[in-house]
């Protein structure tokens, strides 16, 4: 376990820890998650850990296991999607921009000085009806304009990104079938999930450096968000810690397969 930072307004209760490894080798490819970077969604947290505790072990000896199992500690303490300062930290995921926060700007300062070839990042989610109820609306408050609520879907679903050879759509559906082995993948709505065009089943695409998220931080060929829903009657709070850790295990397997 490694300390990589902290956060400035109260160092000594928010540091910002990693876990690496102990076989870590500068000449291994690495592969990487994320949990906790929206603070209130809890699995993302645990199911990182989940997967640290359970089955990280399986991957060290051919790869780097590089794991952030809680991005915003003071998010995941209040239950927040915001960080302290009011800003989303997984819209802040952007290099030489003025919206990082102090989450984003530490992760990428340190994900960059480890100088080492990140093939897969997985980054842990989930979409809840406080979207709907409480975060959505603030989001369309900021901006002045009138909130439109969409569907929240029933399900578990991943976010590729487009710049990211349109998606790498065979690695997404690896990962929902792992997935599918724990729990449902969400059906779209009327063609779409939260409004984005459904490419496959589970999957939407989207400009993940453009929209400054956390899944979109490293150049690596494999990538994905994923989103639980924890609201659902069909799942509960063990359920999808282990949809995120299937959701990781699905991606490195593909990834040890393929490479």
């Amino acid at each position: 376990m490694v300390q990589y930072g902290s956060l400035p307004h109260d160092p000594d209760k928010y540091p910002l820890y990693a876990v690496k490894s102990k076989s870590w080798s500068d000449d291994r490819p690495t592969v990487m998650v994320t949990g906790g970077v929206h603070g209130y969604e809890t699995s993302g947290v645990q199911g990182s850990i989940l997967f640290i505790q359970t089955e990280a072990t399986k991957y060290v000896k051919d790869v780097n296991v590089l794991v952030f199992p809680c991005v915003s500690p003071w998010g995941y303490e209040c239950v927040q999607r915001w960080n302290y300062q009011v800003l989303d930290p997984n819209r802040s995921f952007k290099r030489d921009s003025e919206c990082q926060t102090n989450e984003s700007r530490q992760l990428m300062a340190y994900v960059d000085g480890l100088n080492v070839d990140i093939i897969c990042h997985v980054d842990l989610h989930e979409t809840t009806d406080t979207d709907a109820t409480e975060f959505r609306p603030a989001k369309f408050a900021e901006k002045g304009v009138d909130y439109v609520q969409g569907v929240i879907p029933d399900g578990f679903y991943l976010v590729g990104d487009c710049k990211n050879e349109g998606g790498q759509l065979d690695f997404q559906t690896a990962v929902i079938e792992s997935v599918k082995q724990v729990t449902h993948v969400a059906p779209p709505d009327d063609g779409k999930i939260l409004g984005e065009e459904v490419v496959r089943d589970g999957i939407i695409i989207v400009d993940a450096k453009e929209w400054g998220l956390c899944g979109g931080v490293t150049t690596a060929k494999y990538t994905t968000t994923t989103e639980v829903y924890p609201d659902s009657p069909k799942a509960s709070d063990e359920i999808c810690n282990r949809a995120q850790v299937a959701a990781v295990t699905g991606a490195f397997d593909y990834v040890m397969a393929n490479r």
